[in-house]
């Protein structure tokens, strides 16, 4: 009997040799739990420090944790631990993980690094392999958690681990500045177009409490992290204090969760660990499908849906519409609705508008098909061939799964 005839080993039931190093990543990512990607839509927001406080809060409590750090160009995870020297390899000839504690492995590419101070000028396919290494060559061994730290924006890092570990889960972080809403909605939708789940989003630097009169500073302003969430449709994770002692540590390879466990900023860290553990694992669809054939509205889910109108009621050609309401829901419930003007009709301008509104869905009655793209590229959810109603009949008929559709009548 031919070995041939199932996958498993190194051939699969076709006959075709199966790629030693996808076997091996196959292997390795079976052996953890789960994953999770952290990323920000720009630098200078703490992304990295959230990773490695993360991961040290969660070994606190006792999980099995992998510190992955794929920021090729600004590898600063090693010195925030105090770790120091070159990877050890075990007897099979696989890397072995720099141990912070018994509960937690760090991988970096400035531990394969003779100099430290080495620039990495790397271009993409070059990326994507050292990637797939830091997972099919290293012995990670059982994981609840692997943490993985990511550059910021969306190049080819975040790429290829969503292309390598189909099953990571995103935890995006912001800071409190509404400007961070363009970058981080950047962020959001780069996780929708290649189908990674968020997990959710977290606002750092927010809130600074003087240490002579106790009074909480907002030095980053207020608000930015929830209202975007609020906005994207993504669940908000909560708030992580500035406290310079973080940065402190940082510098000192010291863990700042080690040496102040009983801080705002720690406990915060270990709201989100409670929120982790807590959770199940994402399912990571398959196919994005038509919004009719998706669920709508889920239990717990806050959205916004824009409907083009006239006469208080959906106008067939969206383009011409002399008002837009924009419904806000929250747990399947109309919580708030506003008209507003849109802005004149050039192509592309009410795609833009409404995302920097953090509208999900327009319900629409005609859309040309380019049209519907540039809605797609600002992440909103089109629905097209919708009846002459109100936009509350509308809106409580899309919530109910109700509402019937009919023929697409664009107007182009």
């Amino acid at each position: 009997m031919s070995d041939k005839k199932h996958c498993g080993s190194d051939t699969c039931q076709h006959g075709a040799e199966v790629d030693p190093q996808d076997k091996a990543i196959q292997e390795s990512l079976g052996r953890i739990k789960r994953k999770f990607l952290v990323m920000s839509g720009k630098g200078g927001v703490g992304k990295t420090s959230v990773s490695v406080n993360l991961a040290v809060a969660l070994a606190r409590k006792g999980a099995k944790v992998g510190l992955m750090d794929v920021d090729l160009h600004g590898p600063d995870i090693p010195r925030m631990l105090g770790l120091t020297g070159l990877l050890d390899v075990n007897d099979d000839r696989h890397l072995l993980p720099k141990r912070y504690s018994e509960n937690l492995g760090v991988i970096s590419i400035e531990s394969l690094s003779q100099d430290a101070d080495d620039a990495i000028i790397w271009r993409g396919p070059l990326k994507m392999h050292v990637i797939r290494q830091f997972i099919s060559d290293v012995h990670w061994g059982e994981l609840d958690y692997l943490i993985i730290d990511s550059p910021p924006g969306t190049g080819d890092e975040p790429l290829s681990v969503a292309q390598t570990i189909p099953s990571a889960q995103a935890i995006i972080v912001t800071t409190p500045q509404e400007i961070s809403l363009a970058d981080i909605r950047k962020s959001i939708n780069f996780c929708r177009t290649v189908n990674m789940p968020i997990f959710g989003l977290v606002e750092n630097m927010s809130g600074f409490n003087c240490p002579h009169c106790g009074q909480s500073i907002d030095l980053f302003g207020s608000g930015g992290g929830f209202k975007t969430a609020l906005a994207m449709n993504v669940p908000y994770l909560g708030r992580i204090p500035l406290d310079p002692k973080l940065v402190e540590c940082a510098d000192a390879g010291e863990s700042y969760i080690d040496k102040y466990p009983n801080s705002e900023t720690s406990k915060a860290f270990d709201n989100l660990v409670e929120q982790i553990t807590e959770s199940k694992q994402a399912q990571v669809p398959e196919a994005k499908p038509s919004l009719r054939q998706e669920g709508n509205a889920q239990e717990g889910s806050i959205m916004k849906i824009a409907i083009p109108i006239a006469e208080g009621k959906l106008t067939a050609h969206f383009g011409h519409a002399a008002e837009f309401a924009i419904v806000h829901v929250e747990n399947q419930q109309v919580k708030e609705k506003e008209l507003l003007t849109p802005p004149p009709h050039e192509p592309g301008v009410l795609p833009k508008w409404l995302g920097d509104l953090g509208v999900n869905v327009i319900i629409a009655g005609g859309m040309g098909s380019r049209a519907q793209g540039m809605f797609g590229e600002n992440g909103i959810k089109v629905l097209t061939g919708a009846p002459n109603l109100t936009p509350e009949e509308l809106v409580q008929q899309y919530l109910s799964n109700n509402l019937v559709t009919g023929e697409n009548v664009c107007d182009h």
